[in-house]
């Protein structure tokens, strides 16, 4: 039941949030999809997720199966906390790619991934999605520490 909460609140939030990003136009445009493509992208994976949630099957998440929230619980949604907001203040400075491996290992890790399929995965994740965003949608990425490396 508190997945389905979770993921009707989700939903709105994702609706709300689109209609803020969908209004959003740049005094200048510097890119051909605009502004608003990343943020609409993520809020429609976002709320995927929501509508599967809420139209699963009941068998697909037994009753008793949710963890209840305990510490260990608090303790990863802290630490997601953390990583996001380190997230956040690296990006601009390390740029896309560093910031993303680092949070995408950060995440993998957090949740019990091996230290080989964290870096692996970390490393694929982030140089894949810059090289979707930058060179094929055309958003500019901040490359950052390894902006002496044009890809």
């Amino acid at each position: 039941m508190q997945d389905r909460i979770f993921a009707g609140v989700s939903l709105l939030l994702c609706l709300g949030l689109s209609l803020a990003a969908w209004s959003y136009h740049a005094p200048f445009s510097y890119e051909p999809v605009g502004p608003r493509a990343f943020p609409l992208l993520l809020l429609v994976m976002i709320a995927l997720g929501a509508i599967y949630l809420l139209v699963k099957p009941s068998h697909a998440s037994p009753e008793g199966t949710e963890p209840a929230l305990d510490r260990h619980v608090i303790r990863k949604i802290v630490l997601c906390i953390v990583a996001l907001t380190i997230y956040a203040a690296l990006f601009e400075l390390a740029g896309f790619i560093v910031a993303s491996t680092v949070f995408a290992i950060a995440m993998a890790r957090l949740y019990e991934g091996s230290w080989k399929a964290s870096l692996t995965s970390g490393v694929l994740l982030a140089v894949g999605l810059y090289l979707l965003f930058d060179k094929a949608l055309d958003v500019p990425l901040p490359l950052g520490l390894l902006s002496g490396l044009e890809f």
